[in-house]
């Protein structure tokens, strides 16, 4: 049964990480309503989140860039409690070659969410940050008070900037914000009804593991062996996407109960654990009995050689942390992939 006091409105719900937020809401008891403009997401993810969770969100197809849009939005459904605004784009490599494209969508968007928020009262947002920020850190593991680095692609400065932008909106009007620095996002729902589907080659490196394991890629190229890390690859903190998605809700619950200690919250969300690209492909053969078919090319502009969270903030604050280990991440995303090999996604 929903509870009609919390009606939590998901910006970017139809992409990979929303979608699977969007099924943790529903199984928590929330209300959802969805704003995407489907640049880079499906339609069919809402009949998948409707199989999984039994609910419908409702669902507005506009770009959060215009405004009047988003009032109109805002307006209709006017018992708003809580927003997560994970609407952005998000592929570095384009956002290096297509600065303006991503300063002016992923800032824009979140400023005319903020002054329609301040305007009509609502005043609890999560805001989708990332591990990006930090850029290569001095000391590892990353922690919340780790300094940011010069940002190596504007993608990541759009995340340097949201923050800074939610920070001082939260100490001048009556907005309150949490926003989550996620490590690596990898894996998919249990039902293999839902999954990371990138638009053209993937970005990331897990879809295009299971991409050269089904065989739509000829090959995984590893961008580098020559890291002074264990094995010369670089390493992340990879993290389930539903472990992810109920750090969502549980930053919802935190601020609707107004149980924030500031105005502005931030906190990680990883493993705390990080793991090297290799040991990804050594691992995903071991789950899945696919041989991988890879190569080692040079190093990729803008990679930092390794990154991983300390978690303990979002532990204790939160009461969050992550339950499923790599095993359930690959074997999941393997799932989801050859379901959509078989055709029984449509795309």
């Amino acid at each position: 049964m929903t509870n009609t006091n919390k009606k939590v409105l998901v910006t970017g719900g139809t992409g990979y990480i929303g979608s699977h937020t969007v099924v943790e809401l529903i199984n928590a008891g929330y209300e959802t309503v969805i704003a995407d403009n489907l640049s880079n997401s499906e339609r069919f993810i809402l009949d998948r989140i409707e199989q999984i969770a039994g609910v419908r969100p409702k669902f507005y197809e506009i770009d959060l860039c215009d405004k009047a849009k988003v009032e109109d939005l805002f307006n209709a459904e006017s018992d708003i409690k809580a927003v997560i605004h994970f609407a952005a784009f998000k592929a570095v490599g384009e956002s290096v070659k297509e600065p303006l494209k991503y300063f002016r969508n992923n800032n824009l968007s979140l400023i005319n969410l903020l002054e329609v928020m301040n305007e009509k009262g609502v005043n609890n947002i999560v805001f989708s940050s990332s591990a990006t920020v930090y850029g290569q850190p001095d000391v590892l593991p990353a922690t919340e008070a780790t300094p940011f680095q010069k940002a190596l692609s504007a993608y990541g400065s759009t995340k340097q900037m949201g923050e800074e932008i939610l920070e001082k909106v939260s100490s001048a009007t009556i907005i309150k914000s949490i926003a989550l620095r996620y490590f690596n996002p990898v894996g998919a729902h249990k039902s293999a009804l839902i999954g990371e589907l990138p638009v053209g080659v993937p970005n990331n490196l897990m879809p295009f593991v299971t991409q050269t394991g089904i065989g739509k890629r000829e090959m995984l190229t590893i961008f580098g062996d020559d890291y002074s890390t264990p094995d010369g690859t670089c390493i992340r903190d990879y993290i389930h996407v539903v472990d992810l998605a109920k750090a969502h809700v549980k930053a919802c619950e935190r601020l609707i109960a107004e149980k924030a200690e500031s105005n502005y919250e931030v906190f990680n969300l990883g493993t705390g654990k990080g793991t090297s690209v290799l040991e990804i492909v050594n691992a995903f053969e071991k789950v899945t009995g696919q041989k991988l078919n890879y190569k080692i090319g040079p190093r990729r502009e803008g990679d930092v050689e390794s990154l991983y969270a300390e978690t303990k903030l979002a532990n204790e604050k939160l009461g969050w942390k992550a339950e499923l280990g790599l095993e359930e991440m690959l074997s999941s995303a393997w799932a989801w992939e050859v379901k959509l090999h078989e055709g029984t996604v449509e795309v």
